[in-house]
Formats: structure tokens, sequence, C-alpha cells
């Protein structure tokens, strides 16, 4: 049991020198930062989408199910947002993230603060919750996506 808590402290420290660090110590080359990003908010798209159907009553309401969904997408609602630094520009990205930087942080905070709630909505149990909770986090990714994505 010691040895399994000394490894989580060493992850965990590791984790916020990650965290920590600005992006361009993370990528290498900057296309390296693009791929990340969209590799990361393709993860996000793919286990927000996964919860559609039950949401949208076309599949039965499987608690677990939905709250493996919610934990895996609040882990990756905190991974893109490194790969926007400076001199990461391209993929789909318009330039506004980086010119009117404190809206798209913004922006970013609201989806990050309505995929928390979704996760409570998830602990709860309550598919009523949840379709709301849901309904806010697909509006978060809307608003940022009509300022900030382009269109490929």
């Amino acid at each position: 049991m010691k040895k399994l808590s000394a490894a989580a402290a060493v992850l965990a420290c590791m984790g916020a020198a990650f965290w920590a660090a600005p992006s361009s110590a993370q990528f290498a080359k900057p296309e390296d930062a693009v791929k990340y990003r969209q590799s990361a908010l393709s993860l996000i798209a793919s286990h927000f989408g996964r919860m559609q159907p039950v949401v949208r009553g076309q599949a039965p309401y499987d608690a677990a199910q939905i709250k493996a969904n919610v934990q895996v997408l609040q882990t990756l609602s905190a991974l893109p947002w490194t790969a926007f630094g400076a001199g990461t520009e391209g993929g789909h990205a318009r330039p506004a993230v980086w010119s009117g930087a404190a809206d798209f942080k913004q922006k970013q905070d609201a989806f990050r603060a309505n995929v928390g709630k979704l996760a409570a909505a998830a602990d709860s149990g309550d598919l009523a919750q949840l379709r709301a909770a849901y309904g806010d986090v697909g509006a978060s990714c809307k608003a940022c996506h009509d300022s900030y994505r382009q269109r490929p």
C-alpha cells in the first residue's frame, strides 16, 4: 500500500509539472500541438456523443455507463488547452484563438465548469438533471466552435 501511495505521489507531481510547463516545452513542433489538441477534442466529442442516445431517449439510461463516460470526459476536458500556446497556430483553429485569448479562456472555463455540472448530474442518477447538464455542455462546445473553429 505504501508503494502505491508513493507511486501516486510521484505521478501527481509529474502531472503538476506537466500542466505548469509552457506549451512550447511540451511540443517539439507546432504541428505536434495541433495534432495533440485535435486528438483530445476528438476524444471529447466521442465520449460526449456516446451519451447522446440516452439523453434523447433513444437508448436506455445506464447510470454506471453514463458516469464512466463523464469521468473520462472530465479528464479529457483539461487536455487540449495547453496545445493552444503561442506559435501553435493552425489546424482548425481560427486566428482569433490567439488574438482573443481572454475570451477563448473564458469559453474554456465555461466548458470545464459545465462538464463539472454534468458530473454532478451523473452522480445524482437523475435523468432530467443529466439532460439539462448535457445541454449546457453542448452549448459550451457550440459557443467556442462558433467563435474559434474553422470548418474543414
